[in-house]
């Protein structure tokens, strides 16, 4: 059983990528996504593949889930399989899954971070920050990246919020799914975020022969 001490709230920071023309990120294939986990296990970078597996799991923005809490997450000290956050850009509630894959490797992290115990999920490494930031969680992301080969300046932490949706789309083509899974108000926000009209234009190019 876990306890958690109640932290002060860190101070609202400034984004890092405020101000700076950062184009979409890419999402991660299969490959990736395993090549990365892979990577982490054999690291044993306990934390670190606990925030890759949530982050794709939940589908959420960098300043959602650096901010996420112990308690949004767990139900009488156990791991939900779903879980409710309540968007900062939007102020709309999303819900997500947690696979039991992810459900392990938070787990394992929790049980490590015991000694140090926050009421944030994921805790920085310096002293007077009480969770990660976005700052940070991108440092780690452009880490990831590059362990595996890929051009860091081509994916980012978006790619995390990204990656799980645009699986799901391409297997499904279920647009409504998608839409509620990112927690998008409208639906024209979703065909843009996974470039759908780009998509279905490549393929109807590539059936065309002439």
């Amino acid at each position: 059983m876990f306890t958690f001490q109640l932290l002060e709230e860190a101070k609202p920071r400034e984004p890092w990528n405020k101000g700076k023309l950062v184009g979409q990120r890419r999402s991660l294939k299969l490959k990736g996504i395993w090549g990365i986990r892979i990577r982490l296990q054999i690291n044993n970078s306990v934390r670190d593949l606990a925030l890759f597996n949530f982050a794709i799991d939940s589908k959420l923005r960098g300043c959602d889930l650096v901010r996420l809490k112990v308690s949004d997450v767990t139900h009488s000290s156990r791991l939900m399989s779903r879980a409710d956050v309540m968007q900062r850009k939007t102020g709309q509630p999303v819900q997500f899954e947690i696979t039991e894959e992810t459900q392990v490797s938070v787990s394992a992290w929790l049980s490590e971070a015991a000694d140090n115990a926050s009421h944030y999920l994921f805790t920085s490494r310096i002293r007077k920050s009480a969770h990660l930031s976005t700052r940070q969680y991108a440092r780690i992301a452009h880490n990831w990246f590059e362990s595996i080969g890929l051009d860091p300046s081509m994916y980012g932490t978006h790619s995390m919020r990204r990656t799980k949706a645009t699986l799901i789309y391409r297997r499904t083509k279920n647009l409504r799914a998608v839409q509620l899974l990112l927690g998008h108000t409208k639906l024209e926000s979703t065909v843009r975020y996974l470039g759908v009209e780009v998509d279905v234009a490549l393929e109807l190019a590539e059936q065309t022969e002439i």
